[in-house]
């Protein structure tokens, strides 16, 4: 049981790493002995992470814009000045844009999709090599999606590239994981739900309220994300593979098809 859920030694990069969910999980993987990189479009945020990080172990910021094909391949690039291969990736970059319906502009889809679907298998497809070097049978490689609770249930704010893109990403964990099993890398996804963040305004600024749509009646806190990532990295999710958990305290469940808040 003591080497179940332990990550040390290992490596990750974590996209979106400066705040929100890719803060917490981050924050819980150095906290566990992994030496993490983040990366952020916003430098200072990056920078003031990876300090803060640092004082629990290693964390080393790589900032810059990951996003599309060409933001993937560079991040890629210069992670692998720094590594020769990687343990664990997590693709938490992401972005939302709320519309109505008969004003929802291109835009607002292009840019939600290409960070949200897009940059996670193109980043992927670029790390292959050095995720396929650290993977063995006993200890494979592990790639985790995050996508979101919206991907799997329906949420009535207007989102909808949003919505879209976290359906499509859980979907796309399940075929990335059935194509790179073989080569000892377990690709599995989280969905979380209500946890507050500057992309979750409506949980950070009215968590009691949103907490009464929540049957465990509380918003999600960064321990939460930290465990399922933990979990899903380690020895003790090996056997999870292109499975999306739900990190929620019930709400996907809850709502069906009828909306609330997350």
């Amino acid at each position: 049981m003591e080497n179940l859920f332990s990550l040390e030694g290992r490596t990750a990069l974590i996209t979106g790493g400066s705040r929100g969910i890719g803060e917490m999980i981050a924050e819980g993987y150095v906290k566990a002995g992994v030496k993490v990189y983040i990366t952020s479009r916003k430098a200072p945020d990056c920078l003031a992470t990876a300090e803060r990080l640092s004082e629990f172990g290693t964390c080393i910021a790589l900032p810059g814009d990951a996003s599309g094909a060409d933001g993937a391949k560079a991040l890629a690039a210069e992670y692998l000045k720094h590594e020769d291969g990687l343990d664990i990736l997590v693709n938490n970059a992401g972005a939302a844009w709320e519309a109505p319906f008969e004003e929802f502009p291109e835009s607002g889809w292009d840019k939600v999709m290409d960070l949200n679907v897009k940059t996670p298998f193109f980043l992927t497809q670029a790390l292959f090599q050095a995720l396929k070097s650290r993977g063995t049978p006993e200890k494979p490689s592990k790639v985790i999606n995050i996508g979101s609770i919206d991907g799997l249930s329906i949420n009535m704010i207007q989102a909808y590239s949003y919505s879209a893109s976290k359906a499509g990403i859980i979907h796309l964990t399940k075929r990335m994981a059935l194509e790179l099993a073989k080569d000892n890398i377990i690709v599995s996804a989280i969905a979380p739900g209500a946890f507050p963040s500057k992309m979750n305004r409506v949980a950070a600024d009215h968590a009691d309220l949103v907490a009464q749509h929540v049957p465990s009646g509380r918003v999600g806190v960064p321990e939460d994300m930290a465990g399922a990532a933990i979990f899903l990295a380690s020895k003790a999710g090996d056997y999870v593979c292109g499975s999306t958990l739900a990190v929620d305290g019930g709400v996907t469940h809850a709502r069906g098809g009828g909306g609330g808040i997350s």
